[in-house]
């Protein structure tokens, strides 16, 4: 069986800075999966031109547009890229600058020009999961996601704050914090005995 050998991270996304390329759908569909996780991301979108309803959508986040066609300058000062052009020569163009300049990039519909996918995910408060297929079914991450929404309660934002402010009292060293939260969590997993 195939392994997924992605490395799941969270990436503080309001203090790094994102450059979409392109502004069409595909654009306003990744800015909107963006921001819908990150509503703080800072992002940097570049195209000759923007569908409507990815200029509406900018406009409601800290989003600078900036009309005109790629260029390797829009790199400078950015972390990570996403190309989302109708145009596979542009995309594969942002893929090599970005590869050459050591910046994660993310060519929309095109896994081999992918160092991160941005998979599905489910935020419950501070609680927050990723989903990845490893590019192979977009779909099935979709339906996870919407899976994960229903099963996981709503309130588990108050059980996470509760064990946070647990864990602020815990005397002893790292190790007998760790246990002790252990413990206390076990419970979560615990198969219950008939």
């Amino acid at each position: 069986m195939e392994r997924n050998n992605l490395y799941p991270v969270f990436l503080k996304t309001s203090q790094l800075h994102v450059l979409i390329v392109g502004g069409g759908n595909v654009a306003e569909e990744k800015l909107r999966f963006l921001t819908k996780s990150s509503p703080d991301a800072v992002v940097t979108m570049v195209s000759p031109w923007y569908a409507e309803k990815t200029l509406e959508l900018a406009n409601k986040f800290n989003v600078t547009t900036i009309t005109d066609v790629y260029n390797v300058g829009y790199l400078d000062a950015k972390h990570m890229v996403v190309a989302t052009t109708d145009n596979v020569e542009v995309n594969v163009q942002v893929y090599k600058d970005c590869r050459a300049q050591f910046k994660l990039v993310n060519v929309a519909d095109n896994p081999p020009y992918c160092d991160f996918y941005m998979g599905g995910i489910v935020t419950k408060g501070n609680v927050k999961i990723g989903i990845s297929t490893n590019g192979k079914s977009p779909t099935t991450a979709k339906r996870l996601r919407q899976f994960f929404e229903d099963v996981i309660p709503e309130d588990i934002n108050k059980m996470v704050q509760n064990l946070n402010d647990y864990r602020k009292t815990i005397k002893g060293d790292f190790e007998e914090k760790v246990d002790k939260m252990n413990q206390i969590t076990s419970s979560l997993v615990d198969k219950k005995e008939k």
